[in-house]
């Protein structure tokens, strides 16, 4: 099976950089001290070291491995907030902090680290404020859910994360902050027992940085979402037997997300949690590399939009197998594929389609196709389907049913169904909404997309306290390590919880913030 690697999206591009300002010249090894080493430059790790440069600490270094910052977190549009400023001045409803914890540790069954997730769903309103106040401005609060179940807390940032990365990352320059690119690091140093620093290599001249850090040491590697070894070893869902499709990463080709932070961790002792669990995706169409539905040409993103509408979705047998109602429900669509051997198919008539076209769909892909927003590039993109493989058009059911590998029978009885469903009003199979029940034309064409599963991000890793400090097997804390972002494990069970959106983000950067608040109130005085 082929996990997919994809290329840096415009957003992630607009956060490049070269070369530190103050980086030191090409040598074979370099000997520093620090006050505090980050690992990782992305959501958290730019959090960390931006918190600890504004609360006055001196000698801050990030290593990053990339040549530029941000990583798999230039993706995110936004992240969650209880409690914001921007909330309350613009009067929007949401949810407490007592109600959006209390949904978060029921969808997870109690199989979480409960007192975890409910810091940082408090500490996310402080979090949200403090990206507002460095000058990031709000497209609102979205949801892709209906009103009356939304928790609210989704904030939209303006420019997405990117956005939020370059500033922090200038700010955090501005004020003194060292950021090391294409300098990955290889070891943790320890004395007693105690991490006391770090060993790392920059990859293009060789020079060896031997680093002494006096507060501590902060993982921030974001996970190890491209480390076939470990996905192997860990995550069954991807591995599972009978699947007839791969699955792919949702993620930046230049992607450095192989899990050298939880390696480390682990080599010292460190207890590692919920590594079978992924963030899943879906549905995709099936063409590499998905990103580019994410924030790509407008036929490539329509077209993802299209393959998640409510007409009819069937399996590989041509049964119907979900409620298409809940097509925006990404982790649900993951978690359904998975039961189906990975792959769906999306039918819609010319009716169904011109719809598209004409008024836009019934239900959004994130916040990037939306209610109402015409899909004249539909067109556009089908025709590179059909030359792709991943969509089919057929003058029958029969005909399309033969093109996509299902059986006719099938097929033609799953119509029947929801165009009596149709009649009826009602869908007393799956329940879909009673607004999203069409009827099929009697004569074509026909159109079908091909989807299949999609992930990103990894949701195992390294246990920690509330202060991001690591824990042992025995529960004790490892003197001088810290761990934030996606490479803490153990706050979700078997999937992400898509009900609190935003959270992966919106914990990246409030573990970061809270890592080194911890440092330099235990360990800088």
């Amino acid at each position: 099976m082929r996990i997919s690697h994809l290329r840096y999206g415009l957003l992630a591009l607009s956060c490049l950089f070269m070369a530190s300002p103050g980086a030191v010249a090409a040598e074979k090894a370099v000997s520093l001290e620090a006050d505090i080493v980050i690992v990782g430059g992305g959501l958290s790790g730019l959090s960390a070291g931006l918190t600890a440069v504004e609360h006055g600490v001196k000698k801050v270094i990030i290593f990053e491995k990339l040549p530029g910052i941000g990583g798999g977190g230039n993706y995110p549009e936004g992240s969650l907030g209880v409690g914001t400023r921007y909330q309350k001045a613009n009067n929007l409803p949401y949810k407490s902090v007592d109600e959006v914890f209390a949904k978060g540790v029921e969808f997870h069954h109690w199989r979480t680290h409960a007192a975890l997730v409910r810091k940082l769903i408090e500490e996310s309103a402080k979090t949200i404020d403090w990206i507002e106040d460095h000058g990031i401005t709000f497209r609102g609060i979205r949801t892709m859910y209906p009103p009356e179940k939304s928790l609210g807390t989704w904030h939209l940032y303006q420019g997405g994360a990117a956005r939020v990365n370059h500033v922090f990352y200038k700010e955090y320059l501005k004020r003194g902050g060292k950021i090391y690119t294409e300098t990955p690091v290889k070891k943790l140093l320890t004395e007693n027992g105690k991490v006391t620093g770090v060993v790392a290599e920059r990859t293009w001249d060789g020079t060896v940085f031997t680093v002494k850090s006096k507060g501590g040491v902060i993982l921030a590697t974001g996970g190890f979402e491209t480390n076939k070894e470990m996905l192997k070893k860990y995550v069954t869902d991807i591995n599972a037997e009978g699947m007839l499709e791969r699955v792919m990463l949702r993620g930046p080709v230049i992607d450095g997300r192989n899990g050298d932070g939880i390696n480390m961790a682990a080599e010292l002792g460190a207890k590692l949690e919920g590594m079978a669990t992924i963030a899943g995706n879906s549905p995709y169409l099936d063409n590499d590399p998905p990103i580019f539905q994410f924030n790509g040409a407008d036929h490539l993103k329509q077209m993802r939009c299209a393959l998640a509408q409510p007409f009819l979705w069937v399996n590989f047998q041509g049964e119907r197998f979900f409620n298409e109602s809940h097509g925006s429900s990404f982790t649900d669509v993951y978690n359904a594929l998975t039961a189906n051997r990975g792959r769906m198919f999306s039918i819609f008539d010319e009716k169904m389609k011109q719809r598209m076209i004409n008024e836009g769909p019934y239900i959004p892909f994130n916040a990037i196709v939306v209610v109402g927003q015409k899909m004249t590039a539909l067109e556009e993109g089908l025709e590179k389907g059909y030359a792709g493989g991943y969509a089919f058009k057929a003058d029958t059911l029969d005909e399309l049913a033969a093109k996509i590998g299902v059986k006719p029978d099938m097929l033609k009885g799953s119509v029947e169904k929801v165009n009596k469903y149709a009649e009826m009003g009602r869908d007393p199979e799956w329940g879909r909404n009673p607004e999203h029940l069409f009827k099929f034309s009697p004569t074509g064409p026909y159109y079908a997309l091909k989807g299949i599963r999609a992930f990103f991000l990894t949701l195992g890793g390294v246990r920690v306290n509330l202060s991001m400090q690591a824990e042992n097997k025995d529960g004790d804390v490892i003197p001088g390590l810290y761990v934030v972002g996606q490479d803490i494990g153990g706050m979700y069970d078997s999937t992400y919880d898509l009900l609190l959106e935003g959270s992966a983000s919106s914990f990246a950067y409030t573990s970061g913030r809270l890592a080194s608040e911890h440092i330099i109130k235990t360990n800088l005085r």
